[in-house]
């Protein structure tokens, strides 16, 4: 029984691990070490006794998008070749003894450290040490054979990764901002019927929910980061990444609508739980209030359904309903009731509307 609890919850994590865009990357980066390996015996020279380290520049250069691919290649030969150039400096000054070796690696890991390095402050150091552990008294041979032997790698596996479906991450933007979208309006219908219970309310998980919507939204922005990553140097990206422009748009409104649904929590969990904030929400408002909150949730679910008429008049009944709100907070404050927290929460829900107005 105890293994029931553990196996539950290793299926959804391979789910999620082997993935197709996972299971594609896997067998293009084999395919590469495989081709990178069959070419290395034909390198010239001292190249061809050092074929392990093709597929070693294969491995190095495979990552999930085309730009990636060329951009940590090249800054892993960069690497190389200063590790390299480290080890020549203190061979002629020094056998591969241990303070040798200390030396260079300790200089590496500090020239590594300099900015705008990159993937290249990894190899410094470790290219220092095997030239200067393993070139013994040939070491010109070995240097050169490694850098070409890793430059064949490099080339192969970017070759690879720009030719055999050359990854566009663009199908994970969807679920993305719908995801978010909908953790949005929810929030704004836990808040809505909060404002129907008996105060403090019985179901108060929306007050500290703010983390769960930035977390949300940061899954949102790293899709859309992604896609745009991968559609840099992609030859699909001609054909399919036409819609970045607009996912980058609902990304932004997804920002803008964040911010003014963690508002109206901070606003609404105060009033509710914050004695002396000056944060009250008098009882005529509640009513309102609740109508505002439940009708801007329904504009959210349907911000992307411009073109199905519905948003429009999701739009009209939440203006109606936010009206309906400022007309009870004026009528409040005429009574000489604190309006502060309803009048703050009515202008977010205008902000709301007039973001979604702007992305259509």
């Amino acid at each position: 029984m105890s293994q029931l609890p553990a196996r539950r919850r290793l299926i959804p994590a391979l789910r999620k691990t082997v993935t197709r865009h996972r299971l594609l990357f896997a067998a293009k980066t084999a395919v590469a070490a495989g081709l990178a390996w069959y070419l290395a015996p034909f390198m010239p020279g001292p190249a061809a006794a050092y074929p392990y380290y093709a597929p070693l520049g294969a491995l190095v250069s495979m990552h999930p998008t085309v730009a990636d691919s060329a951009k940590h290649g090249l800054q892993s030969l960069a690497g190389l070749v200063l590790g390299i150039g480290m080890a020549f400096a203190i061979t002629t000054v020094a056998a591969p003894t241990a303070l040798a070796v200390a030396v260079v690696v300790g200089l590496g890991v500090l020239i590594g450290g300099l900015p705008r390095l990159g993937t290249a402050s990894e190899w410094i150091p470790m290219a220092a040490l095997f030239v200067l552990v393993l070139g013994d008294s040939n070491a010109e041979g070995f240097s050169f054979a490694y850098v070409l032997q890793m430059a064949l790698g490099v080339t192969v596996g970017f070759a690879v990764n720009w030719l055999i479906f050359p990854p566009l991450h663009l199908d994970d933007i969807d679920p993305a901002i719908a995801g978010h979208q909908g953790a949005l309006s929810r929030q704004l219908k836990d808040m809505a019927r909060a404002m129907e219970e008996s105060w403090p309310p019985d179901h108060k998980a929306w007050a500290s929910r703010s983390d769960e919507l930035s977390l949300t939204a940061a899954a949102v922005r790293t899709a859309v980061h992604q896609a745009e990553l991968s559609a840099k140097a992609n030859p699909r990206s001609r054909r399919r990444a036409t819609r970045l422009p607009s996912d980058l748009a609902g990304l932004r409104t997804l920002e803008r609508l964040t911010f003014h649904v963690q508002d109206i929590t901070d606003v609404l969990a105060s009033a509710i739980w914050e004695e002396g904030a000056g944060t009250v929400i008098p009882d005529a408002v509640v009513g309102p209030l609740s109508d505002a909150l439940e009708s801007v949730a329904s504009v959210v679910d349907h911000w992307r359904d411009a073109e199905s008429g519905e948003l429009a008049n999701r739009l009209a009944r939440a203006k109606d309903s936010i009206n309906a709100l400022s007309d009870a907070v004026a009528e409040a404050a005429a009574d000489q009731s604190p309006v502060n927290a309803p009048a703050s929460v009515a202008m977010s829900l205008r902000r709301i509307l007039t973001v979604v107005l702007s992305s259509e």
